[in-house]
């Protein structure tokens, strides 16, 4: 039997670190809502119910807010960018605010604040995109359908069908349609297929990665392939029970050239699958930002470094790369080569916490962990040796002010800066220079 869906009225009144709104209904309880901005009163179709909150997304709302604006894509904009209803001046607002809140939390008063960054482009600036497939039935005739692009829903089971989002570059978005039409002239079933995995340079260029479940599917032929005209396309058995785009076995590639892209004048290869920056201009701004703070007299250590963007552009000098990924450290030693760096730059594979004894006294040392911040030893070992400096980039503010506040014994921060890296989401970048005090 099919569960009863379950819907509640309520008002809301703040945006939380997550992304949704919260609000309260009548009986004290609070509500965690996508689709709803603060002072609107909204019906909420629930997707979790606990005994002390619930979960869900807007399905009508009945007060509406005056920075509230329609979405560019009404249909998918919950799974891929839920804050396509803001009118840009409030997502600024609140991303800066939400910052400032993370560090009040931890009792850490900020410095006056640069103005949180954005160039202005809040559509088609991602460089990447990696899409579902979904058999949509015919409604004339269950028995027929046609295959589509699909984004998983949000906050609850199924997918949502799409063309594309408008979040993608449009050569992004037009590479996907060029496989699916393949794909439907095969007939080729949803059963037998993952992920679709594309990406794009600054040039234009497309690089895809199609990930099926069925070891023996049917190879591209010369006609296909050039009909993509990609510069790159792999072929990837993923074993149906790993998480989306992971690698079992390369099945077909069309060539072995992999993308490039030029952050601050310095060129990186990249690999399809591999970490590579979203929005690079807005990447490049806070590389520009964080570069004021590097000694060039002075080694420098990048922990948590990926595939080595902040290093090997703003570091000067004596350069030690660490990542715990093999895949992002074999593309680092890579363009380590191509820049001609050997004797001046060195890739570690290790987790951050592993090579304490890299963090000198006189170093410029960058940080940028993932979402759940740095781990406890690597703050210790900062308060043990202090470096003068730490250039602390961030993903996730909650995390970076409690990591702050464990080094607030003996730094205080003298700079801090946000960056709009993903206009229309809840996600935001944010970088602050902890300081040695003078005791």
């Amino acid at each position: 039997m099919a569960r009863k869906i379950k819907f509640e009225i309520a008002k809301f009144d703040k945006i939380t670190p997550g992304g949704q709104a919260l609000g309260t209904l009548e009986n004290g309880k609070k509500i965690f809502a996508w689709g709803v901005l603060p002072s609107e009163t909204a019906k909420i179709q629930i997707t979790k119910n606990k005994s002390s909150f619930m979960e869900g997304f807007a399905v009508e709302i009945i007060e509406k807010s005056p920075k509230r604006v329609e979405p560019r894509d009404p249909e998918s904009f919950l799974s891929t960018s839920p804050w396509q209803i803001f009118n840009f001046d409030f997502e600024q607002n609140t991303k800066q605010e939400l910052i400032r809140e993370s560090f009040r939390q931890e009792n850490i008063d900020l410095p006056q604040q640069e103005s949180f960054f954005s160039n202005d482009i809040i559509f088609e600036y991602r460089n990447k995109v990696e899409f579902s497939f979904w058999w949509e039935k015919s409604e004339e005739n269950s028995g027929n359908g046609e295959l589509n692009l699909a984004f998983f829903k949000r906050g609850g089971k199924g997918k949502v069908p799409v063309f594309g989002t408008s979040l993608a570059t449009p050569e992004i978005n037009q590479a996907g349609q060029k496989v699916l039409e393949i794909l439907r002239a095969r007939q080729t079933p949803n059963r037998d297929l993952k992920t679709l995995l594309i990406r794009t340079n600054q040039k234009g260029e497309i690089s895809a990665q199609l990930y099926v479940k069925n070891e023996d599917f049917k190879l591209f032929n010369d006609e296909e392939l050039h009909s993509l005209g990609f510069k790159n396309f792999e072929l990837i058995f993923s074993n149906p029970k790993s998480p989306a785009s992971v690698i079992t076995k390369k099945l077909q590639a069309l060539n072995e050239e992999k993308l490039s892209d030029q952050i601050l004048g310095i060129n990186f290869n990249y690999a399809t699958e591999s970490f590579f920056q979203i929005n690079l201009p807005v990447y490049e701004q806070a590389l520009r930002d964080m570069e004021q703070f590097i000694d060039p007299h002075k080694p420098t250590l990048d922990l948590y470094a990926g595939v080595g963007s902040i290093g090997l552009t703003i570091g000067k000098q004596d350069l030690t790369l660490v990542e715990i990924n093999e895949g992002a450290v074999a593309e680092m030693k890579r363009n380590i080569n191509e820049l001609h760096i050997d004797n001046s730059a060195k890739a570690i594979l290790a987790p951050s916490e592993k090579v304490l004894d890299f963090i000198k006294k006189d170093s410029n040392l960058i940080v940028d962990p993932p979402r759940a911040g740095m781990d406890k030893k690597v703050c210790e070992k900062i308060l043990e040796i202090e470096p003068q400096k730490v250039i602390y980039l961030s993903c996730n503010p909650t995390t970076q002010a409690r990591d702050a506040a464990i080094l607030s014994e003996k730094y205080k921060i003298i700079y801090t800066r946000g960056y709009n890296f993903f206009p229309r989401t809840p996600h935001i970048e944010n970088l602050i220079i902890l300081e040695v005090k003078n005791i």
